[in-house]
């Protein structure tokens, strides 16, 4: 099985007209992802890619009975798409856009909750669950069908993670990257528990990196209420206090937020943490991986 998306998933692409949006649903297209239509103001009535275009996305939700939309419009707009899609019905909102304001987002995800509906990022490569659905940016040859959940604040080594699971045998239930934004949506507690209730999944692979306490209310989360084997790599470990890196929301401040201390508290609720992503196979077959 799977968490968020799967064969069901009917996709809306936000954006559709413009050069990210349209070469990435191609993609999601080819990989076999339901992208029912896209949209794009005043181009309604267009074909992308063989990809009906809507003038909104209460139009698409309307026509085609979209539940999940990826956003790729600039930062400046995203505020705007995302509550879009949260009024229309979107269900889950996917949200790729970097450089969003963060009082931008604080004002969208608060409306998009008070909805009922979920968002992943902003500032994310989106979400996988192989063979069945791709929603965003992820290179998909490298995943693999399997019992393994991948949550993680960073793309590029969720990518890492994943090459070196898929090379160990270990296929991948649903891959979801969160976003490095000093706020976004669904986090590492949420999706913790969408994995410990998955019976498709059977371990879960967590990448955190330095800069606020999500990694050590995960690490909480981990001791009281997650029952499969979990295995973690905190990236940053050489960063020094103060200094901005590339995720905005990776930034130590007044000592706190740093690589040993996330450490630390997974070591305390009995979490091993790999020196390196391509230890994290072997750490989550240690722990028990079937």
């Amino acid at each position: 099985m799977s968490i968020l998306i799967n064969k069901d998933t009917r996709l809306v692409v936000q954006g559709i007209t413009g050069r990210d949006g349209g070469f990435h649903a191609s993609k999601m297209k080819a990989y076999g992802t339901n992208v029912v239509g896209g949209t794009s103001p005043g181009k309604g009535g267009e074909m992308v890619q063989g990809i009906p275009v809507f003038n909104t996305v209460r139009d698409a939700v309307k026509e085609t009975g979209a539940n999940a939309s990826v956003i790729f419009v600039p930062a400046a707009f995203a505020k705007d798409a995302m509550m879009e899609a949260a009024d229309a019905g979107i269900r889950l909102i996917v949200c790729i856009t970097e450089g969003v304001p963060t009082l931008d987002v604080v004002e969208a995800y608060s409306y998009i909750r008070r909805k009922g509906a979920s968002l992943i990022g902003p500032n994310c490569p989106g979400l996988i669950s192989p063979g069945k659905s791709l929603v965003g940016i992820m290179p998909s040859m490298i995943f693999r069908e399997g019992g393994t959940g991948v949550i993680s604040r960073s793309g590029t080594l969720t990518y890492e993670v994943v090459y070196n699971l898929t090379a160990k045998g270990m296929g991948q239930s649903t891959a979801v990257g969160v976003g490095g934004d000093p706020v976004v949506g669904l986090y590492y507690n949420e999706l913790l528990e969408m994995f410990e209730n998955d019976p498709g999944t059977d371990s879960i692979a967590l990448i955190g990196e330095i800069g606020g306490d999500a990694e050590e209310r995960a690490a909480a989360y981990i001791r009281e209420h997650v029952t499969k084997p979990v295995a973690v790599f905190i990236a940053g470990q050489q960063a020094p206090p103060g200094k901005q890196m590339g995720h905005a929301g990776a930034i130590i401040s007044s000592g706190t937020g740093t690589a040993a201390e996330k450490i630390a508290a997974f070591e305390a609720a009995g979490v091993p943490v790999a020196d390196e992503p391509s230890q994290l196979p072997a750490l989550l077959k240690q722990r028990g991986h079937l």
